[in-house]
C-alpha cells in the first residue's frame, strides 16, 4: 500500500517540484506519515492535486498495521472485510459451496468476521455522526470532514483549514469537543468507550 501509493503521488506532484529526489522523499514521507498516524508534514499537501489529496485522505482511514500504535482501521481489518465481500459474492453465484477464511495462514472464525463487519458499522456510523454536528461550521466539506477522519483517525492534519499549514483554532467550543471525543473513540477502537458510556454498564452485579 506504501508503496503503491507513494508512485502514484509521485507522478501526480512531480511537475510542481520538477526534482526527482524532492518528490520521493516529499512523497514517500508523507505517505509514510500518514499511514503511521505520526501527523508530520514536510510539504503543503494542501496544494497538491485531487489524486493525491483523495490517496492521502484514504491512508487516513487504512490506518496502520494491527498490533501498532497508529491509529485508522487497520489493514488487518480491510483485509478481512475484502475477503468476507469475496466469499459473500462466491456464496451467490454458489449457493451450495462451502468456503473458509483464511488470514496470515490461519482460519478465521465466523465471529471474527462478524465483529470486524460491525466494527466497519459503528466506524462509519461514528464518523458520520460527527461529521453531521460540525457540519454547521462555515468551512466546507473538504475542511469538515477531514477535521473529523484526521481527529477520529489520530492523524493529525487534514485538509482544507485543517491542511498541513492550518490549525483546528476557528473551529467553535462546541465543534472542538466534537473532534476530542472522536480523538478518544478513535484511539480507543470504539468498543471501550462506548462501554463506558453505557448506562446499563455502570450498575453493581
Amino acid at each position: 500500500i506504501m508503496v503503491v501509493s507513494s508512485a502514484i503521488i509521485f507522478i501526480n506532484i512531480f511537475e510542481i517540484y520538477g526534482s526527482i529526489s524532492d518528490t520521493i522523499r516529499l512523497s514517500f514521507f508523507q505517505v509514510s506519515s500518514i499511514m503511521t498516524t505520526t501527523g508530520f508534514s514536510t510539504a503543503d499537501f494542501n496544494l497538491w492535486p485531487g489524486l493525491s489529496k483523495a490517496i492521502l485522505v484514504f491512508l487516513m482511514i487504512v490506518g496502520a498495521c494491527a498490533g501498532s500504535t497508529g491509529g485508522g482501521l487497520k489493514v488487518s481489518r480491510l483485509i478481512i472485510l475484502f475477503k468476507t465481500i469475496k466469499r459473500e459474492l462466491k456464496k451467490m453465484l454458489h449457493p451450495r459451496s462451502v468456503s473458509s477464511l483464511n488470514f496470515e495462514g490461519k482460519r478465521l472464525e465466523e465471529n471474527t468476521t462478524n465483529s470486524v463487519g460491525v466494527y466497519f458499522t459503528i466506524y462509519f456510523v461514528c464518523v458520520m455522526s460527527a461529521f453531521l454536528f460540525i457540519s454547521f461550521e462555515p468551512f466546507g466539506l473538504e475542511s469538515n470532514l477531514t477535521a473529523v477522519l484526521a481527529c477520529f483517525n489520530n492523524i493529525g492534519p487534514g485538509l482544507g483549514v485543517v491542511g498541513p499549514m492550518g490549525s483546528y483554532a476557528d473551529y467553535t467550543a462546541f465543534s472542538k469537543v466534537v473532534l476530542s471525543f472522536a480523538m478518544l473513540f478513535g484511539r480507543l477502537e470504539i468498543y471501550p468507550l462506548l462501554i463506558a458510556l453505557t448506562p446499563s454498564s455502570w450498575k453493581k452485579n
